[in-house]
């Protein structure tokens, strides 16, 4: 029983530290980027539908509110500000997750 025990904390603890490590990859950003059907629109090199994602990130690069604004516009989408292809709401993208994806596309360089 005591075995059992100490090897699912053993098992806790392990899963708890890869989420950590998780959230501090950038590459998590695409991962939930493809997921969540983001490189359907957008690129990362090139425009699909939407701008590349290098782009964005050079348009962005110096705005220090930009992670924020980018947030919220993936949350409930808009139009303008890339043409006149509006960008569908995102609801569905939990904004844990939609924090992640914006990192990453900022990251880019």
């Amino acid at each position: 029983m005591m075995n059992k025990l100490m090897m699912t904390a053993a098992s806790a603890a392990l899963l708890w530290m890869s989420g950590a490590a998780a959230a501090d990859d950038p590459a998590a950003g695409m991962t939930l980027a493809q997921k969540n059907a983001c490189l359907s629109c957008h690129g990362v090199d090139k425009k699909i539908v939407g701008p590349a994602f290098k782009d964005i990130a050079s348009k962005y690069a110096a705005d220090k509110g930009a992670h924020a604004r980018l947030v919220t516009k993936v949350k409930t989408g808009g139009k303008g500000m890339w043409g006149e292809i509006p960008m569908p709401p995102n609801p569905q993208v939990s904004v844990a997750d939609t924090d992640k994806i914006v990192s990453w596309i900022l990251s880019l360089k």
